[in-house]
């Protein structure tokens, strides 16, 4: 019988009505003949009330206390979504990371998943239960909780996916992915094939819609990753390796508000290594930093994403407190990302997104490019205008 791995966001199981969906879809999926295992995400923004609430308690909460704190979120959705699936003439169980097998480094608030031992998990298929799994946690060497970081479930996913030999599908508030945000802009086109460093790229920068760690452990393992709206409805799109598309064309638009640049305010003075070393310790994720240049002079800046600094006023004191005046921090920048293999192979897209940009009024301060992606950083408040201008130049125009 084959195996199926189900991941429902927090979106997806926000209250007792959404939950009972859930059940229904779980139910139905197990009836067709397949062995079932969920992921469930904490209920809607359970974590960020948890994390709030540690904060009322301690300003700098220890990150092991918060991992305690937080992974009760998950505990809380797979109980209910166990009972509902029982209520509905199932057997099922839920199984905590730890008691799953899934197996961290001991970086608390940011492991990484080292190894699956799903032993248990598949007993319990073999009993022909279904399985309700907390994602976004799992347990170190040490025998410590740990959590893996925002979207962590998407990761645990993947990660049980690969390990059981089975399929991964992601559920959400969307049927896929779109070439931008369909908050932004009207005439959005999905998007039904993506290769793994696109989806990787887009993830990183802004796309919400399946975490950067998921896309790479799926890329090492080669696990397709279908994405899916929760209800059933409307398309899906599939991220795997697929052979690549025409170079240079752009795929997507990602973009993300209020991002922190964090630089040397006097060249010079602040080595990189220095503030690379501050921002390990803090134990921010490092493919949220991007080196920039910024004036004449050699200074260095790093680019950190907003929503993954929980505390962005407690790190900016921090900050004060190491390097004094020599560091400075910015929240008034936004970030804008052309995503696309080969699109740096020549200057043509790079050309028309300056002339798109500066056409609108917008000058860029910083710029980032790899061979996926073009990066700019402008005034945080131009941001959603400058996705809205830079899709018709880049997906509009190209057919489909």
């Amino acid at each position: 019988m084959s195996i199926v791995v189900m991941k429902f966001g927090g979106s997806s199981v926000a209250d007792e009505e959404k939950i009972c969906a859930v059940a229904d879809r779980v139910v139905a999926a197990r009836r067709q003949g397949q062995d079932v295992v969920v992921v469930v995400s904490a209920m809607g923004k359970t974590t960020d009330q948890l994390l709030s609430l540690a904060r009322r308690i301690h300003p700098d909460p220890p990150r092991r206390e918060l991992d305690m704190l937080v992974s009760v979120g998950e505990r809380i959705s797979m109980a209910l979504l166990s009972m509902a699936v029982h209520k509905r003439g199932l057997d099922a169980v839920s199984l905590t990371g730890s008691q799953s097998g899934i197996i961290t480094n001991d970086r608390h608030s940011d492991a990484r998943i080292i190894e699956v031992r799903p032993v248990r998990i598949q007993d319990e298929l073999a009993r022909g239960r279904v399985v309700i799994v907390a994602g976004f946690q799992g347990m170190s060497y040490r025998r410590e909780i740990t959590t893996l970081g925002r979207g962590g479930s998407d990761t645990t996913a993947v990660a049980l996916a690969a390990a059981l030999d089975g399929s991964c599908e992601i559920y959400g508030d969307v049927d896929g992915v779109y070439s931008a945000d369909p908050k932004v802009v009207a005439a959005v086109r999905h998007i039904p094939d993506l290769g793994y460093a696109e989806m990787q790229e887009m993830a990183e920068h802004g796309a919400k819609v399946l975490n950067a760690a998921a896309v790479e452990f799926a890329k090492q393992s080669g696990i397709a990753i279908f994405v899916r709206r929760t209800d059933g409805t409307g398309s899906e799109t599939i991220v795997r390796k697929f052979p690549p598309r025409a170079p240079g064309r752009v795929v997507g638009i990602a973009h993300e508000r209020s991002v922190r640049v964090i630089a040397a305010a006097d060249p010079g003075t602040v080595a990189e290594g220095e503030l690379l070393q501050f921002l390990e310790d803090e134990s921010l994720p490092g493919k949220q930093l991007s080196m920039h240049r910024f004036g004449a002079g050699p200074g260095a800046a790093l680019v950190v994403s907003r929503e993954f600094l929980e505390d962005p006023a407690a790190l900016q004191q921090r900050l004060r407190q190491r390097f004094g005046e020599r560091v400075t921090v910015r929240g008034d920048l936004g970030a804008v990302s052309l995503i696309g293999a080969g699109i740096t192979q020549g200057f043509a897209n790079l050309r028309r997104a300056l002339e798109t940009l500066r056409g609108a009024g917008c000058e860029p301060c910083g710029l980032h490019t790899s061979s996926f992606r073009i990066t700019f950083l402008i005034p945080d408040s131009a941001v959603e205008d400058a996705v809205r201008r830079l899709h018709p130049v880049f997906i509009e125009a190209e057919p489909v």
